[in-house]
């Protein structure tokens, strides 16, 4: 989902597209000569699957399950960490612990892992509407636009762009919650504020649900 001045636009989500995974090097420090070791990332994620999980996914449904993710999306989020452009309490702090090649290892770990799965019980409501439609009333595209089908990403998947379906619900009511608030700002362009900023909160409930279950 991406916007520009309000509205979301077709043309940016291309040049998204076209990014290769290097593009974290030049924005958020990510060591791009570095292959990742998914050995080596289970070796140095010991302190991660403690919240994260051994395979990926948390207990707690406020932890993100990572199983699956796109490599390049977790290592900017550990680097955003670092910088302080996302806040969270004990990430802040874990994210100094690690070197830029500790984070492409541990990042290549959780991405090989088998991706994370909802229950697939989730309802039909508004937050199904939005996901595969959008409000073309309010400039909102569809979820599936850029997340794929189920959330699942796209083929080829931009690496800044996560896996959402099968996340735990309480996780993406907070974020969601977050972007709309401002108090979350790290998303490309500022393009995930700008699409939760209208959604009421029976609306962030519904695609939250819908999501989780995928």
């Amino acid at each position: 989902m991406f916007h520009r001045k309000g509205k979301i636009t077709a043309a940016l989500l291309l040049f998204v597209l076209a990014l290769p995974a290097a593009t974290y090097a030049q924005g958020d420090d990510v060591n791009a000569s570095h292959t990742g070791n998914r050995l080596a990332g289970k070796e140095k994620s010991q302190l991660c699957q403690g919240c994260h999980g051994v395979d990926g996914n948390s207990l707690s449904e406020f932890v993100p399950k990572l199983a699956g993710q796109n490599p390049g999306y977790i290592a900017k989020q550990v680097h955003n960490f670092h910088a302080g452009t996302r806040k969270h309490a004990i990430m802040n702090d874990l994210a100094f612990t690690v070197t830029d090649d500790d984070i492409i290892d541990i990042a290549e770990y959780f991405s090989g892992l088998k991706k994370m799965q909802g229950q697939g019980s989730a309802g039909e409501g508004i937050g199904k509407e939005l996901f595969l439609h959008g409000d073309s009333s309010r400039n909102i595209n569809a979820c599936i636009g850029c997340h794929g089908q189920n959330g699942k990403g796209l083929e080829p998947n931009p690496e800044m762009i996560p896996i959402i379906g099968g996340q735990n619900k309480d996780y993406l009511l907070r974020q969601l919650g977050n972007f709309r608030k401002g108090d979350r700002t790290n998303s490309p362009n500022g393009v995930m504020n700008g699409v939760a900023k209208p959604l009421s909160d029976a609306e962030i409930e519904s695609l939250a649900e819908y999501i989780s279950g995928r």
